[in-house]
């Protein structure tokens, strides 16, 4: 007995839908390809942040931790020169002190001292980022002999 033969459009995939299913495998692939290349430009980025961090919170405690406590300003480069900080040491009063405040405070033997580090890097997009961090120290007041 003979098997009946399916119609011709059920044999197979005919080329035009073969040509779709590779278009729309083409198009995934390129969007997945564009999320990893964006993941691995985050991660990059934030690795270059992390260390930056690391930097300017190592050269601010060297810079807090002087003694004495005197007003300068320092530069300098980490990372091979990826990173380039700087550090400061001023005079701080602190905002809304009155005027009384002031002259008890130039009685006294110490005085308070902002320290700041700022620290520049490259941006992913090209251009640099920077940020700073403070910290405030008492330290004794400068003597001139």
């Amino acid at each position: 007995m003979q098997r009946p033969r399916a119609p011709r459009r059920l044999r197979g995939f005919s080329l035009l839908e073969v040509l779709v299913a590779f278009v729309i495998l083409a198009l995934v692939a390129t969007a997945l390809f564009r999320l990893f290349s964006g993941a691995l430009v985050n991660a990059s980025a934030a690795d270059d942040y992390t260390q930056a961090v690391l930097v300017a919170e190592s050269v601010l405690a060297e810079a807090a931790g002087a003694k004495p406590l005197v007003e300068s300003t320092n530069t300098g480069s980490a990372d091979d020169g990826r990173i380039a900080w700087t550090t400061q040491v001023t005079r701080y009063t602190p905002p809304g002190a009155s005027a009384d405040a002031e002259r008890v405070a130039e009685t006294m033997p110490t005085r308070l001292y902002r320290i700041t580090a700022e620290v520049k890097f490259a941006a992913p997009s090209g251009g640099t980022r920077s940020f700073a961090l403070a910290t405030t120290r008492v330290g004794p007041k400068e003597t001139t002999q």
